[in-house]
């Protein structure tokens, strides 16, 4: 085993990402905000979200939609003041289903009819007519977004296909089928993405809020611009982070690339999030299979593309038992390696941990590369609301995280920025978005693209 131990150590070194790696990364990171924001060539697409953070004030009972695959949520929220949220009545339902014959995600089905059934699913969750109900609505798909509430979709992922929604503003699209259904009482108001959800919901009890984060199946970071070029205001702005390309890609990850579905795109999130990392950890093991540092017993799994998940390595990280059994259960059952010796369950779980540390390491980077940019001598408190499977399950990795940021920011300013769990930012950030322009501060209309 002298020859694994030697390739583990090897392989250490390519995944590290040193001190000196993330102060590097952060001013890479921030050079391409920079340039994303003038329009100039940047992997970074700097979408402007047109609505600022709140102030922690708004009230009232407000309608969210989120709306980010083929799950949807109707919530009827009442925001209180005082950063104070409660969700009153909610919704859950897929837009397609055997059982009740319908799906609304195909081609063959209109914008009008999908937005109808959403509608028909507001209307159980409103009262009667008595006031105007703000909506907030969450889409989470390609969008070019001209001001809050104005934003076209630019085309369908997630398997969803439904006919006359590409390049239409979807914000009039539901507006059309409130009024359809009875519910013209109903006012959509603001759209936003998940990411801007996440900050949005954390800004709403924390003021110092100036950086929300997408840490699960996907990633991507929004953060509030002090001075936007469009409108001179504080503006938070989508960075789409998870394409930024300014990161030196081991032969594994060039594997992966090449084998996905958009090779080139989105290089930190194939590095980082959570849809990739047990990918990457199998890619790492077949070599190490096919090289004979691995002699276990193999069978099909291990030649399956993204049969190991990122649940997998949460169950190998998690594992202290002096056997090592749920590695070796994992291992068997996911990538076809049996009769596995201690040493080389200890080496699975320690690639496992490699790919997650790296992971945890390059997104903190991309944070510190924000906060270098709005507050450059660091004399302001930052708070980074973080919502995803990643960070709130996969054991160690909060850590990660928060050891990278002191790294980066070095001795002095450790206490300068804080990393918070923001859970339901879908549903209460679009609420808060809407509560937000219904006491309005309007934007104007620019003709900018994404």
């Amino acid at each position: 085993m002298a020859d694994l131990s030697r390739v583990l150590a090897d392989l250490e070194e390519q995944l590290a990402v040193s001190a000196n790696l993330l102060q590097d990364i952060a001013s890479r990171f921030q050079a391409a905000m920079t340039a994303g924001l003038l329009g100039k060539p940047s992997s970074l697409k700097m979408l402007p979200a047109f609505v600022n953070v709140p102030t922690g004030q708004e009230q009232g009972t407000v309608v969210a939609v989120d709306f980010g695959g083929t799950n949807v949520r109707v919530l009827l929220i009442e925001l209180t003041g005082q950063g104070q949220a409660q969700i009153i009545a909610r919704r859950s339902f897929p837009l397609k289903n055997k059982q009740a014959n319908y799906d609304f995600t195909t081609a063959s089905v209109s914008g009008m009819q999908l937005f109808d059934f959403i509608a028909g699913k507001i209307a159980e969750i409103v009262p009667t007519a008595d006031k105007t109900y703000p909506l907030g609505h969450t889409f989470s798909f390609p969008c070019r977004q001209y001001a809050v509430n104005e934003a076209e979709l630019i085309s369908w992922t997630k398997e969803i296909k439904t006919a006359g929604v590409e390049g239409e503003n979807v914000g009039q699209l539901l507006q059309a089928a409130l009024e359809r259904n009875g519910l013209g009482y109903v006012q959509s108001l603001a759209i936003i993405n998940d990411t801007t959800g996440t900050l949005l919901t954390a800004a709403y009890k924390d003021n110092t809020t100036d950086i929300g984060t997408i840490c699960g199946t996907g990633h991507n970071s929004c953060y509030l611009e002090p001075d936007h070029p469009l409108t001179k205001q504080p503006m938070i702005v989508n960075m789409e982070s998870g394409n930024f390309d300014q990161i030196v890609q081991t032969k594994y990850d060039i594997y992966l690339d090449q084998n996905s579905e958009k090779p080139g795109g989105q290089r930190l999130e194939k590095m980082a999030s959570g849809h990739y990392l047990g990918e990457i950890v199998r890619i790492i093991v077949s070599s190490l299979v096919a090289n004979g540092y691995m002699n276990g017993e193999t069978a099909e799994p291990l030649n399956i593309p993204y049969f190991l998940s990122t649940e997998d390595l949460s169950t190998m990280l998690a594992d202290h038992t002096s056997g090592l059994n749920a590695v070796a259960k994992v291992a068997a059952d996911r990538l076809g390696l049996s009769e596995l010796k201690t040493s080389e369950l200890v080496a699975l779980q320690t690639i496992a941990r490699f790919v997650t540390i790296r992971s945890a390491r390059l997104v903190a980077a991309t944070w510190a590369g924000v906060v270098f940019k709005i507050d450059p001598e660091l004399k302001r408190r930052h708070t980074i609301a973080v919502d995803g499977s990643l960070y709130e399950k996969m054991p160690g990795y909060a850590g990660y995280l928060a050891q990278a940021i002191k790294e980066v920011l070095g001795i002095g300013n450790n206490n300068q920025v804080a990393i918070r769990l923001s859970k339901n930012g879908s549903g209460i950030g679009a609420a808060i978005a809407a509560a937000m322009v219904y006491s309005p501060t309007k934007y104007k209309k620019y003709d900018y693209q994404c």
